[in-house]
């Protein structure tokens, strides 16, 4: 269906606007999560609404703006099986190789080292995406979708009983949902709405988010460098004809100092990039499109329900990106969450029932909270200069690239497989 425009006044806009159908799922938010859960539920025969306050044709960023993810192998069949990943008007870049290594800036990597190869998995650890080429995708399927509703921009306000859910539109238009799925991000309004009390651990870290162009090709292969004031990561992207080899970075320094040097000029910025890469590889690099920088911290929802209410990706939990997992982990949530759903569709039950919505939680909650421990670990551990941990995380490292299946079980539980 196509997107519905919002009239300029509520007083008249529900005599012009087209009357909303009651529907299954009503998710609030279009973002990567929320979009990609309302395509999988409809091709999966189900009827679905997904309001955003943004238009999202706009939101179909034309240049390239820095900014890219790393898409684990078990979220990408599941944006394959919700007819998103087809969608790509661009070539995802597959990660086939990833080096681990520790150091200092301007200086060489330990000697001490961690490398997951082709040889540890049958298929690529991830895929990068551009974040305007998945957008895309996500647009047109969700214009295109059989049994998708998109209501933006638009803002609803929700109301939940334990029989249904209403949603009433500032146009003026109304109407109920048996679930309501809020993917509206990290400062989630239905989650503050229902009460949720929420947890945050800040690491007075910003992470620095761009592309560059270097020099040598990058062979499919990622870099995972830790630095004193944070993780850098290099991760390989498709070219293009003006750059043929280029890379995502997501560079985390310290509050204050990730800023400035984020607004260095192109040449100083690309020196700091290369002192902080621990090798030569891919030779010397150039900062192309827009720098975006993002300040760093891990929170948790107590709970991912209420009545009739499910959270998902950012609603329900925020990561650090050391392992770069953030936006899989969201994806983890709604592969369970989509099963769940459309075998309770297909018995004819309620997929707002109270059992429906514990088994979710139970489903995912606490393997996701296991992630963020991991995460906050790995970031308190690699993240200093304190000479005995820096031997200790080396010897572990190393000790873990010595054992081949060790590290397969690594990829695997990485792979979301």
């Amino acid at each position: 269906m196509r997107p519905i425009p919002p009239h300029a006044t509520a007083e008249h806009a529900s005599t012009h606007l087209p009357h909303v159908a009651d529907v299954d799922v009503c998710i609030i938010g279009a973002g990567p999560v929320g979009a990609a859960l309302a395509c999988r539920l409809a091709r999966g025969g189900m009827q679905v609404a997904v309001v955003d306050k943004a238009a999202l044709p706009p939101m179909e960023h034309p240049d390239l703006d820095g900014r890219a993810y790393a898409i684990a192998a078990g979220p990408k069949e599941y944006l394959e099986s919700a007819g998103v990943w087809d969608e790509l008007p661009t070539a995802s870049c597959p990660i086939e190789e990833i080096l681990v290594t520790d150091g200092r800036p301007g200086e060489p990597a330990s000697s001490l080292f961690l490398e997951f190869t082709r040889e540890d998995a049958t298929q690529p650890f991830g895929w990068m995406v551009e974040a305007r080429a998945l957008r895309v995708a996500l647009n047109k399927c969700l214009s295109t979708t059989p049994g998708v509703t998109v209501l933006a921009p638009a803002e609803a306000k929700i109301t939940r009983t334990a029989h249904s859910a209403h949603v009433q539109l500032l146009d003026g238009r109304s109407f109920n949902a048996r679930l309501i799925v809020a993917a509206d991000g990290r400062r989630s309004r239905l989650r503050t709405e229902a009460g949720i009390p929420l947890t945050r651990l800040p690491y007075g870290q910003t992470a620095i988010v761009c592309a560059i162009a270097h020099e040598f090709p990058h062979d499919n292969s990622a870099l995972e460098h830790f630095l004193p004031a944070g993780p850098f990561a290099q991760l390989p992207m498709t070219g293009t004809e003006e750059h043929p080899y280029m890379s995502a970075i997501v560079w985390s320094d310290k509050d204050g100092v990730a800023e400035r040097f984020a607004a260095l000029p192109d040449d100083a910025f690309a020196r700091q990039v290369e002192r902080r890469m621990g090798n030569t590889r891919l030779g010397r690099v150039t900062p192309v499109g827009r720098r975006w920088t993002y300040p760093l911290s891990a929170q948790y929802a107590a709970r991912y329900t209420d009545t009739r209410l499910i959270l998902v990706g950012d609603a329900a939990h925020g990561i650090h990106p050391i392992a770069g997992q953030g936006l899989n982990l969201g994806y983890r949530d709604i592969i369970h969450l989509s099963t769940l759903l459309l075998d309770i569709h297909a018995q004819g039950k309620d997929p707002g029932a109270p059992a429906v919505v514990a088994r979710y939680q139970a489903l995912c909650r606490p393997a996701n909270m296991l992630m963020l421990a991991a995460t906050d670990a790995l970031d308190r551990l690699f993240s200093n200069d304190n000479p005995v941990l820096r031997l200790a995380r080396d010897l572990g490292i190393a000790g873990v690239h010595r054992f081949p299946a060790l590290r397969k079980a690594f990829v695997k539980h990485a792979m979301g497989l």
